[in-house]
């Protein structure tokens, strides 16, 4: 079953243990239901504009998407934006969806558009979890990478409205040059602000996000280790986003505890029970989801890319359904196919279950299906090479 997504999966929240082909429906769908933004976020993917695009999706259009999304064996649900509070029927939408079955987050920027009655209108519709950003531990820090003023202090105040509520709240994280070397005061303020899961997003140079923000392949590994030790002991899970090698990392450590040897788990078509232990120390980063392999992103517009971060348009849903983009797309295909990769990507023992970030690599070279050129790791296979070759 090699590039047809993860064959070993254990199924997701609306699957009811029943295995996912990501040939065949995504794991999770991403709907930018607008563009339209206050703030000025230096490493913002879509560039945002303070108003909405006249040509977004419509109520009616939005539906119709609600809809096509549901049928694709009911993925995650998740409105963003720009700042999705800045579309007037996000909540008619919210409730339509949650209705039908579907769950459903949001992650609306922390503005003045945030009031508390509109987290309560939210959590009376039943939307599954709250996400706001937070890029610093400290106003300095954080203000500055979201580009506006007392953004910081704006947002610590909604969290205690959503505390207030207790509705779960989500903090994603953009790991940059900006906030490297305080991580661990990020950590203090997740466990005050009371947050159920930390969302991590490392760096990718598209849209205003520039290359000399992203840290080193050598500190992605460093964050990495860190970030699999802290998950041992933090209250809150851990998500990453663009940071396909954490799992790798997260396999191998686990590995090393359990004295296995972690070459062999890489979700091949036999996994034994030792190697299962292991595989599901990786808890909430779903096996082998990438751009356009168990990820989809619809835009404001309709247009349908890989990822968010990843910025080639494969099909708009006003000229073709969702499900028949997402499964017959040249482009998509190619992406559920790691034996495709490229350089070490393309050899590794873990391109099933990692693969590096290809909205990264698409960014930096030019090619989705080249390496990920933020990785330190050398496959067994160019290691087991050079030693014939020294021998």
């Amino acid at each position: 079953m090699h590039g047809t997504g993860h064959p070993h999966g254990k199924g997701h929240p609306h699957g009811m243990g029943k295995m996912i082909d990501y040939n065949e429906n995504p794991f999770i769908a991403i709907w930018e239901v607008t563009r339209a933004c206050q703030l000025k976020c230096v490493h913002c993917r879509a560039d945002a504009q303070t108003k909405p695009h006249p040509n977004e999706l419509t109520h009616e259009e939005g539906i119709k998407l609600i809809d096509q999304i549901y049928e694709m064996n009911n993925p995650m649900l998740v409105f963003t934006g720009g700042d999705c509070m800045m579309r007037e029927d996000l909540f008619e939408l919210a409730d339509y969806a949650v209705k039908k079955g579907m769950r459903v987050s949001m992650t609306p920027s922390a503005t003045a558009n945030v009031t508390k009655e509109k987290m309560e209108r939210a959590k009376n519709v039943g939307l599954s979890r709250w996400g706001f950003s937070l890029d610093g531990p400290t106003p300095e820090i954080h203000d500055h990478f979201r580009g506006t003023p007392g953004s910081f202090d704006l947002t610590l105040e909604k969290i205690k409205y959503l505390n207030e509520l207790n509705m779960p709240l989500q903090i994603n994280t953009v790991i940059s040059r900006y906030n490297y070397e305080h991580l661990e005061q990020m950590v203090e303020l997740v466990k005050e602000l009371k947050a159920i899961m930390w969302y991590i997003f490392l760096l990718v140079p598209t849209g205003r996000g520039q290359e000399d923000a992203c840290i080193t392949p050598a500190e992605h590994e460093k964050v990495f280790k860190w970030l699999y030790e802290l998950s041992k002991t933090a209250p809150f899970d851990i998500k990453t986003t663009a940071a396909q090698h954490y799992r790798r990392v997260v396999l191998q450590q686990k590995a090393r505890e359990h004295k296995i040897d972690g070459a062999d788990i890489r979700y091949e078509d036999t996994i034994t029970t030792d190697h299962a232990s292991v595989i599901d120390g990786l808890k909430r980063a779903p096996k082998g989801v990438n751009d356009g392999n168990g990820f989809i992103f619809i835009s404001h517009v309709g247009d349908v890319l890989p990822s968010g971060l990843l910025p080639i348009k494969v099909g708009n849903v006003r000229e073709k359904p969702l499900k028949e983009i997402y499964r017959e797309s040249p482009v998509l295909q190619e992406l559920r196919n790691p034996d495709l990769y490229k350089g070490k990507c393309g050899v590794c023992e873990y391109r099933f279950v990692c693969g590096g970030s290809r909205s990264r690599t698409y960014a930096v070279t030019g090619d989705y299906l080249e390496s990920e050129p933020y990785c330190v790791y050398v496959p067994m296979t160019m290691r087991d090479k050079k030693k014939r070759m020294e021998a």
